[in-house]
């Protein structure tokens, strides 16, 4: 038996070699990642190049890819422009936060009911859920800005934050999915205890869940930091629109004939960027830990 068992050992041992060994980089690997990687991160280089560059270099439109300035005071005078920059970028902090409170709590309370939950129809309703994912934004914008104007938010953050209280079909699609693999026995378990489901979704399930909701919380992030077409339709005093709609109305500033200030512009667009990449970055692990098919991240 050892001998047998040894012998299979070192079959899986030699099958595991080879396939590190046929995945293993060579330098034309190297080579041709670096070349996509110089082609992809071109755009962010001249974005870059712009937003350090002198009002002189933007009136003669002379910009290069490669920085030939390095004006870092841009960074400053894009605060003390006619427009309240500052108070832009705390309009987005403050939609884009409570926006992600609202997805995450309750596409986990509606991902969870559904996958654990019994109650008739609970099927059809789940199918209905994902049939409104095949419906252009565009056919309820209309209708929604009519509901929000008869109940006064129109001017407000309301419009929105509200909303993302009640979830969306594609949340509440990766929660299903993802508590829908989980053991039942831990429920049962729970409700052994005297735990009812708000108590087991508080106590068990909340905590195995963290990975698909931080992913969804990067995924409502990433949306309401940079949505354009919200803040412009709801909002009108410019001491409510968010960093997205304020970056534009930089280009309003610049008088007739003349150039809009595009250092000032891509630096606007820098403070839009570079959060999304922090929060990419420190949120990557959650990402690759939501594994929707098995599950297997909420119990490791």
């Amino acid at each position: 038996m050892a001998t047998v068992a040894t012998s299979v050992r070192g079959r899986r041992e030699r099958r595991e070699t080879s396939a590190v060994r046929a995945f293993r980089a060579t330098p034309f690997t190297y080579g041709t990642l670096i070349v996509v990687a110089a082609i992809l991160s071109t755009p962010l280089v001249f974005v870059g190049s712009i937003a350090l560059s002198s009002d002189a270099t933007v009136n003669a439109n002379t910009f290069t890819i490669v920085p030939r300035e390095f004006h870092w005071e841009n960074f400053s005078r894009v605060f003390g422009t006619e427009l309240p920059m500052g108070t832009f970028l705390i309009n987005s902090v403050i939609i884009s936060l409570f926006s992600v409170a609202g997805q995450v709590l309750s596409s986990g309370l509606v991902g969870y009911a559904f996958a654990r939950l019994r109650a008739p129809g609970k099927s059809t309703m789940f199918l209905v859920v994902l049939a409104t994912m095949m419906i252009p934004t565009q056919i309820t914008m209309i209708p929604q800005f009519i509901l929000f104007r008869d109940l006064g938010w129109v001017n407000t953050f309301l419009p929105l934050i509200v909303p993302n209280f009640s979830s969306n079909a594609f949340n509440i699609f990766l929660v299903r999915q993802f508590v829908s693999r989980l053991p039942s026995q831990l429920d049962e378990a729970a409700m052994v205890d005297g735990l009812g489901f708000f108590g087991i979704y508080r106590r068990i399930m909340f905590p195995m869940l963290r990975p698909v909701l931080i992913a969804i919380g990067i995924f409502t992030l990433t949306h309401t930091w940079g949505d354009f077409m919200g803040p412009l339709i709801y909002l009108n005093d410019e001491s409510k629109m968010p960093l997205a709609l304020g970056v534009q109305y930089i280009t309003s500033t610049s008088q007739a004939m003349q150039a809009p200030p595009w250092n000032l512009v891509m630096v606007g667009s820098i403070l839009l960027a570079v959060p999304m990449i922090v929060v990419y970055y420190l949120g990557q692990k959650y990402l690759y830990e939501m594994d929707i098919s098995g599950g297997s991240a909420g119990v490791k």
